[in-house]
């Protein structure tokens, strides 16, 4: 038995209310929300998000850890340079663990689920956008930003929660969405021209899928619809026979469309409620059609993900329309009075790369003193090289102190500098991310979270914040 062994979906804190945009250019908005990555966030921190929750689920690398890492995105951070290896590194794997990307367009996604599946060693696939669009435009209000994570594997791995039961596709050349690597935002051709050559290759891939796995429509239990071309999504279901069943919310009234992650995401949904014995049918839209069945099993109803995606739509926030668009880089707007960002370097990186990537700390041995950073030298006993690693990323902390500073260089002023102590020892000094700074005070709980801390000549420098911790 192959298939899903856990998932994780990671929805940004903020949201943008369509009906700004409607009240700033007039056109363009609609009505609910979109899901809006931070400042500090892009395709590659938000993966790096869904994965550690996706471990959190499954009981960890000391339980499992995976034999390779796909990343898939439409928006990688970086071209011509692995992504994948700054989420290995985040995650704290061993070298042997193999990283890639699959990047390009939102079918990325199916490649790498495809090779995870194909596969018979435990595969982490990771999705994730950061989708904008022309200011005004359909686009702009109807996308979203989000990440999915899985663990693919056997019976030999862990507790299967949804097997795989099987799969067809059906791919034809045609012009729907582009976008050049220079372009901030992507083009679309015109609707009707699309729903005329999708709906055909749905019918295909869905005969075929039906086919392969002796399944009947009566016999699905949820089926889930992705896809960016929104006219072909809404006839997607007709299309391949099955619109007489239950139809999945893709809940892009709140989060929006979020691109290569929509169709993990919606399917997360179904598997955080679903019960065992339960058929999904997944079609996904994207220059072809894929189309695939799981079918959950009983370890499902043992199955606790790390944040459910309804606890993720409840404490957010709401971003205004400038902020928004300063964040997207279209508003450009006055700096603080500080000197610009100094771009990181590549060797520090790489001697530091266990603390700035995975949050590796050091321990004393003799008086388990906790060191951020690490250290070779004890604070307390003044003990040389007796240090053992200690990864805090995970471990929750207090917030002890900290000030509000408005002249800070950042996209989001005033930004929030914290000192907090960790649970077990250990101090540190950081930003408060996803926070109001009216509402921060001594004793908070936080948590870690990966960030993207500056770009400088076109290098992203990635290290952690604290975050509040979720209730």
């Amino acid at each position: 038995m192959r298939g899903i062994l856990g998932y994780s979906a990671y929805i940004p804190y903020y949201r943008l209310d369509r009906a700004d945009v409607t009240a700033a250019l007039g056109s363009g908005g609609g009505r609910g929300t979109r899901s809006v990555a931070g400042y500090d966030e892009d395709a590659t921190s938000m993966s790096v998000e869904a994965a550690r929750g996706l471990l959190r689920s499954i009981g960890g690398t000391e339980k499992l850890t995976p034999n390779a890492v796909y990343f898939a995105s439409a928006t990688p951070p970086y071209l011509d340079k692995t992504n994948a290896t700054v989420i290995h590194a985040a995650l704290n794997l061993p070298q042997h663990v193999f990283a890639g990307d699959m990047t390009g367009s939102a079918r990325s996604v199916n490649a790498a689920l495809r090779s995870a599946l194909d596969s018979s060693k435990p595969t982490m696939v990771v999705a994730s956008d950061v989708r904008s669009g022309r200011p005004g435009s359909g686009d702009e209000s109807a996308l979203g930003d989000a990440a999915i994570a899985w663990m693919i594997g056997d019976d030999n791995d862990g507790d299967v929660i949804a097997e795989w039961l099987g799969g067809a596709s059906s791919t034809a050349e045609f012009l729907d969405r582009w976008r050049q690597p220079e372009w901030n935002y992507s083009r679309v051709w015109e609707e009707r021209f699309g729903e005329h050559a999708y709906l055909p290759l749905v019918t295909d891939a869905a005969s075929a899928a039906l086919k392969e796995c002796s399944l009947e429509p009566d016999d699905i239990d949820h089926v889930v619809v992705a896809g960016m071309h929104a006219r072909a999504v809404r006839g997607a279901a007709r299309a391949a026979g099955v619109d007489g069943r239950p139809m999945a919310d893709d809940h892009t009234g709140v989060i929006g469309n979020t691109g290569s992650s929509q169709a993990g995401v919606v399917l997360s949904s179904v598997l955080d409620n679903a019960g065992a014995g339960e058929t999904i049918m997944v079609i996904h839209l994207a220059d072809g059609c894929d189309v695939g069945f799981y079918r959950t099993t009983e370890a499902i109803t043992n199955y606790q993900p790390s944040a459910t995606l309804a606890s993720q739509f409840e404490d957010t926030t709401t971003i205004d329309y400038n902020t928004f668009l300063t964040w997207r880089g279209f508003l450009d707007r006055e700096p603080p009075r500080r000197p610009d960002p100094v771009p990181p370097f590549a060797p520090p990186a790489l001697r530091n790369q266990a603390w700035k990537y995975g949050f590796v700390g050091s321990r004393d041995r003799s008086t388990g003193t906790v060191h951020l950073p690490p250290t070779r030298v004890s604070v307390k006993g003044g003990a040389v090289d007796e240090m053992e690693p200690v990864v805090m990323a995970d471990v929750p902390a207090t917030v002890a102190t900290f000030t509000i500073d408005h002249l800070a260089y950042s996209l989001s002023p005033p930004t929030i500098t914290v000192v907090i102590d960790f649970d077990g020892g250990g101090r540190f000094q950081c930003q408060l991310a996803d926070a109001d700074p009216d509402k921060v005070k001594i004793g908070d709980r936080v948590e870690m979270t990966f960030r993207r801390m500056l770009t400088a000549e076109g290098i992203h420098n990635y290290f952690w914040k604290a975050k509040p911790l979720a209730s």
